[in-house]
């Protein structure tokens, strides 16, 4: 071999290192600790943005003519794509469309907010931050195609199908005192048989002098795990603004039980979105599919799902929802959060 031939390998050794932390990074963030402050956490929810280091170190590698960096940079180049460009999938022939959206307790349209809701014909539309004085607005909209719903707290569901066994779930910290009801579950009949069907809003995170604040999100993500893995039905789907992304090692009590599949669009903030925290999991059924909507006065972009719910599955019969049956009430509100 030539020292010319020597030397393009031996060139632009800090460029290939790099390349190899991001490509480390993007294949094992949990290589970066959680303490002190959450760090691993923070990297998570918005490890997309890692990649922007390849643009910088794309040019690197060439002007240093470097074989080594070139490689090591092609490579984190490809572990991104794999990662965060999965090819779309087809929407599924048995299955129906759901809608998940933090509405924003602060949102000074609902009825406009609705309205662009339900024009994604979806057969189901999940709702956070449902204020009690709001609710006419959006079930004069949402209530026109959508029969079923069920509220408790400040989340709600308005769907096509026969809604049953309504009822809130305890996802609340222990160190919380006020009214808390940020989650329920309802058993959704449709042709394919019952489906299990969560609402979710699991606590805000603060990025402050401490650290990335994930402790009551996490504590509650544990509490929802533990519902999840005593539910008796087969088939899954939770709908809720998660304030995390799916990477963050404090949802892993959830992605262990339910899975998300398709493109991942960043549905928060809104003006410039950055992460995706918003989602809609499954188990016993697929996300064939998944988008955002056009934006909404709220602070979040609404997240559309088409999912395949496979095959008939027996059930059991229960009394339906009541359109008035639960009341929502009202959010807390505190310093600019995350979600």
């Amino acid at each position: 071999m030539s020292a010319v031939d020597t030397g393009t390998w031996r060139r632009g050794r800090w460029v290939a290192g790099a390349a190899v932390l991001v490509t480390a990074l993007l294949v094992r963030p949990a290589l970066l600790p959680n303490r002190p402050g959450h760090l691993g956490s923070l990297l998570e929810t918005f490890l997309p943005w890692l990649g922007l280091a390849l643009p910088v170190l794309l040019p690197a590698a060439l002007l240093r003519r470097s074989a080594t960096a070139g490689l090591a940079v092609t490579l984190a180049l490809l572990v991104w794509t794999v990662r965060f460009l999965p090819p779309a999938a087809d929407g599924g022939r048995t299955g129906l469309t759901a809608v998940q959206h933090n509405v924003d307790d602060a949102n000074p349209d609902p009825a406009g907010t609705a309205r662009t809701l339900a024009d994604s014909g979806a057969d189901l539309v999940a709702l956070e931050e449902l204020l009690p004085e709001r609710l006419p607005d959006y079930q004069a909209v949402l209530g026109a195609d959508r029969p079923y719903r069920a509220v408790e707290g400040t989340v709600g569901l308005w769907s096509r199908y026969p809604l049953t066994d309504v009822r809130p779930v305890d996802l609340k910290p222990r160190a919380l005192t006020a009214d808390w009801r940020r989650a329920l579950r309802a058993t959704l009949h449709t042709g394919a048989g019952e489906t299990a069907v969560y609402v979710v809003h699991l606590p805000s995170v603060r990025l402050g002098p401490g650290g990335y604040g994930t402790d009551r999100r996490d504590e509650s993500a544990r509490l929802l795990a533990a519902v999840l893995a005593a539910e008796p039905l087969p088939r899954v789907i939770l709908l809720g603004d998660l304030n995390g992304a799916l990477d963050d090692r404090g949802l892993a009590p959830v992605t262990r039980l339910l899975g998300e599949n398709g493109r991942r669009e960043f549905s928060w903030p809104r003006s410039f979105p950055l992460a995706r925290i918003d989602h809609v999991l499954t188990r016993g059924a697929k996300v064939s599919g998944s988008r955002t909507l056009p934006p909404t006065p709220s602070d979040h972009l609404p997240v559309a799902a088409r999912i395949d719910l496979g095959p008939p599955r027996p059930g059991r019969a229960g009394p339906v929802a009541e359109p008035n049956e639960s009341q929502p009430g009202r959010s807390g509100r505190g310093p600019p959060r995350l979600g």
